[in-house]
């Protein structure tokens, strides 16, 4: 089994690595040890999306990530490359939890119409993707909260920053949404045929 020590790395460098020593050495087992919550949710869910059956053990202030082949690696890619390809994909990027400048209260209400409006966009709105203080929106005490659950339950897909929630000291208040990375954000850039900054 192949052991990666990614204790200390800034999100998404964990992934990163990880997705190089599974590309290039075609690992069938691999251990991942990190030492945040975010680096283990990415890293977890990096592994699964490349078809690893995956389990997490905690050592310590650490987290141990395995991973162990299943199936065809890189299967879900392609096949997320082709269903995208299909129909036009619309990515949202929410970098704040207010719209605009000048006046915070009015920024708040505004946010929140938004997002309460988003289900008018249909099945364009392909992903909605949380940076910065946009993840305020997806914790247990959000406004909106109730809004975006609603909006997963009908495929959308929600990804909330890592980093960002972390930097905020959200990660356990995260209430809807995957965890992400920068890495993962920056494939649905290249996949989306359109991105949308708020």
């Amino acid at each position: 089994m192949k052991e990666l020590d990614a204790r200390g790395l800034v999100c998404p460098a964990p992934v990163i690595q990880t997705k190089a020593e599974v590309e290039e050495n075609h690992q069938e087992a691999i251990k991942v040890i990190v030492d945040n919550e975010a680096a283990k949710q990415n890293v977890n869910r990096f592994l699964q999306s490349q078809n690893y059956e995956t389990s997490i053990e905690e050592a310590g202030e650490d987290f141990h990530v395995f991973g162990k082949i299943s199936g065809d690696v890189h299967t879900e890619i392609s096949t997320e490359k082709k269903s995208v390809s299909a129909s036009k994909k619309i990515m949202m990027m929410v970098a704040s939890n207010k719209i605009g400048h000048g006046d915070d209260e009015l920024g708040l209400k505004l946010m929140t119409s938004f997002i309460k409006t988003l289900k008018e966009m249909g099945p364009e709105l392909w992903r909605l993707v949380f940076v910065n203080s946009g993840v305020k929106l997806v914790v247990e005490d959000s406004e909106v909260l109730a809004d975006l659950k609603e909006l997963e339950a009908e495929g959308l897909q929600i990804m909330a920053c890592g980093a960002c929630l972390t930097h905020f000291n959200l990660m356990a208040k995260k209430s809807v949404g995957e965890t992400t990375n920068m890495l993962d954000i920056v494939t649905s850039m290249q996949l989306a045929d359109k991105v949308v900054n708020i």
